[in-house]
């Protein structure tokens, strides 16, 4: 079984806007423990308030999974390992694991450590073996470890068997710099296990856009512990992406380092740290992305519809994602089909209005309409094609007035009837958008007071033909959200207050529908 030994509390949260809160990092290590992750690197501690304050609450955190790690580096050059503050700190987090890492790299002992080779090789050993007192497990990271290997191969295999002897229970090799290649990693790992009997692990920078593929490659090689982060957050271009090597690990390689029903979490554990992390998650994330097991052209739809494996490489429920047929102009009529299924709506698939929406939605998109995120609209405009729609306000008119009188205020007039019950209302709100759509919800809770539920939670604009300049046609979209769940609307218009009417209206129309 391989060793899942993850660093986003340390080494992810070192990516470029990233900064996990102490409740964040508590709330990310128990979601990485239901995982069912072996490691979990806390952070380094002395380093910073933040990192001490973690590793004290962590003692009261119920693990049942995972074992707990503080990460730190060598004693310092010249000071015993009894009067070095760094490792002084290192024990003082009372974690079940430590982690230091040293020099492997004869270019870094010389110019970063200023060091003798010899000094190095101390530093290593004395660290190893005080730390060994306090702790059961010390895992020795061997940083810059290829590239020192590719200058001096045997300074570097010193450097393992030296921490070895000093008692280190794996010997992690780090592609630190991220510029090796899966080959090297490859046989270089293969060298590593053969002359050196302590388990070896790896730890990869994505530089190259290899952390992965150099991760596995190093399994394949011998390796029996793989570091990484969730989403592949880390430093400069980041660390290998653990929601990746997961699956490939339990699916591809048949390892049992997570059950099956610990790999139906993954998604949501990846949600859940790119939400900590103030991140929008990416669409095209293998595996546990939005568009993972996404299809758009005709002809994949129809396969998939009769057997997924023809475009899915995996079920999708495995790693706790879904198939999503998605709706645009080079749809056919399979992708109508599956959409309906999954609107829920009766349909025959030798129904002539199929080739209507089609139609239709070849139009749309030609006008500007996107419907990849506004499955709401479509399925309004499904519903409408079908004849299974049924308006629930009509409007009669509107009116939107923006004044400039030292302060910008709007307001819009909103005109409507319900079933045959007519209701004016005039509101204020901050920009004509914002008026309208208080002046809309005003009108209609009286006959609808579950739209007291619903949230605008984002509203995005996008000019489409830009050289147009301001008579170019503008493409809103919303989206919107209550206690169950959330959904996209979409409006086109060359008059950015009628985009966003339409969309508004099918943003409620939804609700209502629902």
């Amino acid at each position: 079984m391989i060793q899942l030994y993850d660093t986003t509390l340390r080494d992810g949260a070192q990516g470029e806007g990233i900064a996990f809160s102490v409740e964040d990092k508590l709330r990310i290590a128990q979601k990485l423990d239901e995982l069912g992750i072996h490691y979990l690197e806390g952070g380094w501690p002395g380093s910073n308030p933040k990192d001490d304050e973690f590793f004290r609450r962590a003692k009261k955190l119920n693990l049942q999974h995972a074992r707990l790690a503080a990460f730190g580096s060598t004693r310092r050059k010249g000071t015993p390992p009894e009067q070095d503050k760094i490792l002084q700190k290192l024990i003082a987090a009372e974690t079940p694991v430590i982690t230091i890492f040293g020099k492997s790299w004869e270019l870094h002992v010389r110019e970063a450590l200023g060091a003798s080779l010899e000094e190095n090789l101390e530093l290593i050993a004395d660290s190893i073996q005080f730390l060994k007192r306090y702790v059961s497990e010390v895992i020795f990271d061997a940083e810059h470890f290829f590239d020192g290997y590719k200058t001096s191969s045997e300074y570097a295999l010193e450097v393992l068997k030296i921490a070895a002897q000093a008692g280190a229970g794996t010997l992690v090799l780090c592609d630190t710099n991220g510029g090796s290649l899966p080959s090297e990693v490859e046989q270089i790992v293969k060298v590593v296990t053969a002359q050196v009997v302590t388990p070896i692990g790896i730890h990869c920078h994505n530089d190259s856009e290899l952390a992965v593929a150099n991760s596995l490659a190093a399994v394949s090689a011998g390796a029996g512990q793989i570091h990484g982060t969730i989403n592949g957050i880390g430093e400069r271009c980041g660390n290998a992406n653990l929601t990746s090597i997961i699956p490939n690990l339990v699916l591809k390689l048949h390892d049992d380092c997570l059950t099956q029903a610990q790999l139906q979490q993954l998604r949501e554990v990846s949600r859940f740290v790119d939400e900590l992390a103030n991140r929008d998650p990416v669409k095209s994330q293998p595996y546990v992305g939005a568009s993972a097991f996404a299809h758009k052209g005709g002809i994949h739809v129809s396969a998939v519809r009769k057997n997924q494996r023809t475009y899915e490489h995996i079920d999708p429920t495995l790693v706790g994602n879904r198939q999503r047929i998605l709706v645009s102009d080079q749809a056919g009529q399979s992708s109508i089909v599956q959409k309906a299924q999954q609107f829920g709506l009766k349909i025959d698939s030798k129904d002539p209005a199929i080739r209507k929406i089609v139609d239709q939605l070849k139009e749309l998109e030609r006008q500007g309409y996107q419907f990849e995120g506004a499955e709401a609209s479509f399925e309004i405009l499904m519903k409408k094609a079908l004849k299974q729609h049924r308006p629930f306000f009509k409007l009669i008119d509107f009116q939107v007035i923006d004044q400039a009188r030292g302060k910008l205020s709007s307001e819009a007039t909103l005109h409507i009837s319900v079933d045959g019950k007519k209701e004016r209302v005039k509101v204020k709100g901050d920009g004509p958008v914002n008026a309208l759509d208080k002046a809309l919800r005003r009108a209609l809770e009286r006959f609808y007071p579950e739209l007291k539920q619903v949230q605008l939670v984002d509203y995005k604009v996008r000019v489409l033909p830009a050289s147009q300049g301001t008579a170019s046609l503008v493409r809103v979209l919303i989206e919107s959200r209550d206690k169950k769940e959330s959904w996209g609307t979409v409006g086109v218009s060359e008059n950015i207050v009628k985009a966003s009417w339409l969309a508004l209206v099918d943003s409620l129309e939804y609700k209502f529908l629902k």
